[in-house]
């Protein structure tokens, strides 16, 4: 016996040496193997290939492009804004090719998006072209393709055109079956994270806010299609609301798309357009690609300036401590010690001059937001911050934002959702009545024991739970009250939970303006009275050996995660019940996702 452990051990660690020497070298090569710059050749079109999320900036992973090959030519905002801020100037770029699948990224990146876009055509006069293949468009595809020039499609391609919807999923009646219950305490009638384990369907003030936030993205689908297409909005929600299609020939027959002509045809009609023979090869180059030429190469001046203004990405669940990284991990947190790090690294920089923080967040622990709005205050003593709204900034993200001295947010960034809750899952009829185990304790004092999910609250521990999140509740009003020139019956109006979208946000006077990050870049130069300056961003992308390094662990579990067994439902219900750590949660309504 003792034998075949010592082979097995041997074995397994040669195996292990093996791989790590293979990983090794494979970092190796790759550092060393550096692209040249590409060589664009005149009447070149920038293809932008555009399918599901579009996140707000790329961090490029090794190890997804070597493992699971998803990076490819994938567009963010940020690489869509630095290759048409060139490709604008660029004289052998003529034109831009949106070649335009399904589409899953939030309505107010859409929105930048086509802001970005539209603002290439103008500063130009180039043309844009957009297209699809036989995957086809959806509504959140066809919004971004209406800033194009003219929309093709093939004739038997897909296209959605029928409305939109958000749906929750809600987890009471499983939870009943497995014998386990949420003991929930909350704060704000609307405050309805909470609402998946505790009913099977909206409450009212939670139907009411959904609504709100659907209709006001019809109407801004709608009158985009409406400026596009010339036709009346109540002539387009005629169309929406007739008997569904999903063929491309509905969308030519009423003037949506300019024609239904194949991929070949597309690039025949930008050859025509710049006076390319047809016989001829049309050059295009990737938006990756495209990514490798300088500035200078372009002919993109750059500011001749020391000055800078950072831009701080804070992207994920706020969380009190993230799992150890690893270079398959997808999700992503945020911790007051990585927010710590990067505010230094930034303070430290003499050169930075402002900061803009842009926020996409539903929150997450309430200690942690709060810890995270001291240190981005004490930060505005040094430099102006300005608070940038991506597709969410809600709740915790929301509690973040107060800490600037502007919020900009998007007309349809997800925002408010001032309110707090508490959940304490008690497994007791699981533990003891479906599995079998039974528990005995010893206890020094009274209340020991009463966050353990093997037993309920005791009336007074219940009462207890209530009497903190009150207390965090009037906290967290106290603090909008006095970012925001409000009293506090007047944010606690606005409160209770309730999710607003931008637009409205705007009205409530719970954010200060609407716009883009460039928006924020420009309230942020202003207030540190700079005309010129760079714009750096946080966090730097980590180098292939601290992804490498991180955690040989995390790397392992995450190979054998239930995720890859039973896709996003179970991920979905995982997060739902992991992420609800002690103490106050200041999180945002499950996940609001118009389709």
């Amino acid at each position: 016996m003792k034998f075949f452990k010592t082979f097995l051990a041997s074995t397994l660690g040669t195996l292990l040496a093996i791989f790590i020497l293979f990983i090794i070298g494979f970092i190796m090569i790759i550092s060393s193997s550096k692209e040249p710059e590409p060589y664009i050749r005149d009447n070149t079109v920038l293809k932008l290939n555009i399918s599901g999320n579009i996140p707000g900036r790329t961090i490029i992973n090794p190890f997804d492009e070597f493992i699971r090959k998803k990076i490819g030519d994938h567009v963010s905002l940020e690489s869509l804004k630095k290759n048409l801020k060139k490709a604008a100037v660029d004289d052998h770029i003529k034109g831009v090719w949106l070649n335009i699948n399904f589409v899953s990224a939030p309505w107010s990146t859409l929105q930048e998006a086509n802001t970005i876009l539209e603002n290439f055509k103008k500063n130009s006069g180039k043309f844009i072209y957009a297209s699809t293949d036989d995957q086809g468009l959806n509504e959140k595809g066809y919004f971004l393709a209406t800033s194009a020039d003219s929309i093709f499609s093939p004739p038997a391609s897909f296209f959605e055109f029928d409305g939109f919807y958000t749906q929750t999923t809600f987890y009471k009646k499983l939870l009943d079956k497995v014998g386990v219950k949420a003991e929930i305490t909350r704060k704000g009638k609307y405050k309805s994270a909470v609402e998946p384990f505790m009913r099977t369907d909206n409450s009212e003030a939670s139907d009411y806010q959904l609504r709100q936030i659907v209709d006001k993205i019809s109407s801004v689908f709608v009158n985009q299609i409406s400026e596009k297409t010339g036709k009346s909005a109540d002539e387009i929600n005629g169309m929406l609301n007739t008997q569904p299609h999903i063929n491309a020939d509905f969308a030519y027959q009423n003037g949506l798309i300019n024609g239904l002509i194949y991929p070949e045809e597309v690039e025949n009609k930008m050859k025509k357009r710049m006076g390319v023979s047809a016989e001829d090869e049309l050059e295009t180059i990737s938006n990756s690609r495209y990514l490798k030429v300088s500035n200078e190469s372009a002919g993109l001046t750059t500011p001749d300036t020391k000055n800078k203004i950072a831009v701080l990405y804070a992207d994920g669940m706020i969380v009190s401590q993230s799992p150890t990284e690893s270079p398959l991990q997808q999700e992503q947190f945020i911790t007051a010690n990585s927010i710590r790090k990067e505010l230094q690294s930034i303070r430290e920089d003499d050169q930075v001059k402002a900061l803009v923080v842009r926020i996409n967040s539903p929150g997450g622990s309430g200690s942690t937001s709060d810890l995270i709005w001291h240190m981005l205050r004490q930060t505005s003593e040094d430099v102006p911050v300005i608070a940038s709204m991506g597709p969410v900034a809600a709740s915790g993200g929301y509690y973040m934002a107060m800490a600037a001295d502007t919020i900009v947010a998007m007309p349809t960034t997800i925002t408010g959702s001032i309110g707090v809750f508490g959940t304490k899952f008690n497994a007791k009829d699981l533990l003891n009545d479906k599995i079998g185990l039974t528990f005995d304790e010893v206890k020094s004092h009274k209340h020991a024991d009463w966050l353990n999910p093997t037993r309920p609250f005791s009336p007074d521990e219940a009462e207890a739970f209530q009497r903190d999140i009150d207390k965090f509740y009037e906290t967290f009003i106290t603090k909008v009250a006095e970012r925001r020139g409000l009293t506090r019956d007047q944010v606690d109006e606005r409160a209770q939970g309730r999710v607003w979208i931008g637009s409205d946000a705007k009205n409530q006077q719970l954010v200060d303006l609407l716009g883009d990050l460039d928006e924020a870049v420009s309230v942020a130069a202003k207030k540190a009275n700079i005309d010129q300056y760079k714009l750096v961003s946080y966090p730097k992308p980590k180098s292939f050996y601290e992804l490498l390094m991180n955690s040989a662990e995390t790397q392992v579990q995450s190979l054998f995660s239930m995720h890859w067994l039973f896709g996003s439902y179970t991920k979905e219900m995982e997060q739902a019940l992991n992420t609800h750590e002690r103490g106050v949660m200041s999180l945002m309504p499950y996940k609001i996702s118009v389709h």
